[in-house]
């Protein structure tokens, strides 16, 4: 036995022994998430990734569509999402949670502060322009709350949903957007008039461009809002069956959704023998980003529609063409 085991007593030997652990060295608590306080009142997880899209629109608004490729813009955006994320977490009140009019405030004052003066004019623009779009819906949700009930539209599947009375109230705005002598309201209302309960997809995407043709007789624009409002239609139509599951997006969602559009078209016109193989050797992202969606507004008339049929697996596919768009 050694000597110094031979100096413990025997008591010391039969105490038990306890762990203890000073307040220092226990685990820090995990920090509360970060909150947003929507406009209607709801909370919802803060997500960073949210303001990079909305500071991206308003560069690409400036700088044309081919800045979403470009690598500066990236790095700008990246580092401005970070100050605002910083700004925020500074001024954050006891529970980490605040309001959207707050995140939005601080995205203007770091647009203006990085001297990205047209930018941020921009960001202005596009705020003004949700709140334009917001009151709409307000207005169509307003006119819709008394509906007993509620109507349905019967996808392709044979399932049943609830008419989306805000898509189609967007939809309708995007359409009559800078067209003198034309109402979007108006527009909505006649829709409204051939609606029915279980009406089919295809008929409601009918629907709409029915009723903006009824109206060119009081004023020739509505031709551009019918032309419009078919192009939703073929739009729908092309992406889901590009990307092979059901897709729709507004005309503004296509500043983004091109980039996944674009290459996956070409690789679907190939497949079909009706692209030739060589064009997959391009550099397709960077053309998709190249494409400007507001071209597609340039449509005149139905007519202009080009449409070419795509066999596919024993189906027949009306592929619309959008030559302006490609036009860079």
């Amino acid at each position: 036995m050694s000597q110094s085991s031979q100096l413990v007593s025997p008591e010391a030997k039969a105490a038990p022994f306890l762990a203890l652990r000073s307040e220092s060295s226990a685990a820090p608590e995990a920090a509360p998430p970060m909150q947003v306080i929507r406009r209607n009142g709801t909370v919802s997880k803060f997500d960073a990734s949210k303001i990079s899209v909305a500071m991206t629109k308003a560069f690409l608004a400036v700088e044309g569509h081919g800045a979403a490729a470009s690598r500066r813009v990236h790095e700008i955006v990246e580092q401005l999402t970070s100050e605002v994320v910083g700004a925020l977490s500074r001024r954050m009140s006891e529970g980490r949670t605040f309001h959207i009019e707050d995140v939005q405030d601080q995205v203007e004052l770091a647009l203006m502060r990085s001297e990205h003066h047209k930018v941020a004019r921009a960001y202005v623009l596009y705020r003004e322009e949700r709140t334009r779009q917001r009151a709409g819906q307000e207005a169509a949700n307003a006119l819709h709350a008394s509906e007993e009930p509620a109507l349905r539209v019967t996808l392709a599947s044979g399932m049943q949903v609830s008419l989306d009375v805000a898509r189609l109230t967007l939809i309708i705005e995007e359409a009559c957007a800078g067209l003198e002598g034309v109402s979007a309201a108006a527009v909505l209302t006649e829709t409204q008039r051939n609606l029915y309960d279980g009406i089919g997809e295809g008929e409601l995407a009918l629907a709409s461009v029915m009723a903006a043709r009824t109206l060119v007789e009081q004023e020739p624009n509505y031709a551009y809002v019918s032309a419009r409002l078919l192009l939703d239609k073929l739009r729908t139509e092309v992406l889901s069956f590009v990307l092979g599951a059901p897709t729709s997006a507004s005309q503004a969602d296509m500043a983004v959704r091109y980039g996944e559009y674009f290459p996956a078209y070409i690789k679907t016109g190939i497949k079909a023998e009706l692209l030739d193989p060589d064009l997959a050797r391009f550099d397709l992202k960077k053309l998709a980003a190249a494409l400007k969606p507001e071209r597609d507004l340039a449509l005149l008339c139905r007519a202009e529609i080009e449409c070419v049929t795509l066999a596919n697996r024993g189906m027949a596919f009306a592929l619309a063409t959008l030559p302006r768009s490609a036009a860079i």
